[in-house]
């Protein structure tokens, strides 16, 4: 339900306004649009690693040029994601997992509470964040758990 949600969202994005931004602060449009597609990704990281490093990792931040290529960021991420799921044992959610950038250790815990935490909940976070993203665009926002005033008209 949640992937469904996600993909009416990203369907709407303008990504001609990829490098908007609310606030000087704020992550820009389209950047935000990818790093929702790309959250999923965390659920498969979470459960065949024991930790993230970034001192150890070469991330490069990308921002998807269209639509079609943010739900494909999306589905493999999802499809990834259910597969590691599905391949889980039970005890396997409760391993430990860190997220750390070398000696500074940011958090330990469950890997349950990290799927509930910085996959599940950090894509809903930034997934409405997107929403308000749409709104001050005037772009119609879809509706997640029920319809929104855009389409209860």
């Amino acid at each position: 339900m949640e992937a469904a949600n996600t993909r009416k969202i990203l369907e709407k994005v303008p990504v001609d306004k990829n490098d908007w931004k609310p606030h000087q602060k704020s992550m820009s449009l389209g950047r935000l649009a990818t790093h929702v597609a790309e959250i999923p990704s965390w659920v498969t990281k979470a459960l065949t690693t024991d930790e993230l490093d970034f001192s150890k990792t070469e991330y490069k931040s990308h921002t998807a040029a269209s639509n079609e290529e943010l739900i494909s960021i999306l589905d493999k991420n999802v499809n990834e994601a259910i597969a590691s799921l599905e391949n889980a044992q039970d005890e396997d959610f409760e391993k430990m997992w860190t997220l750390r950038n070398g000696e500074q250790v940011y958090f330990t815990l469950p890997k349950k509470a990290v799927l509930r935490t910085f996959a599940y909940s950090h894509d809903i976070h930034h997934r409405a964040q997107l929403g308000v993203y749409l709104r001050l665009l005037d772009i119609p926002v879809p509706g997640m758990y029920g319809p929104t005033a855009d389409e209860a008209m």
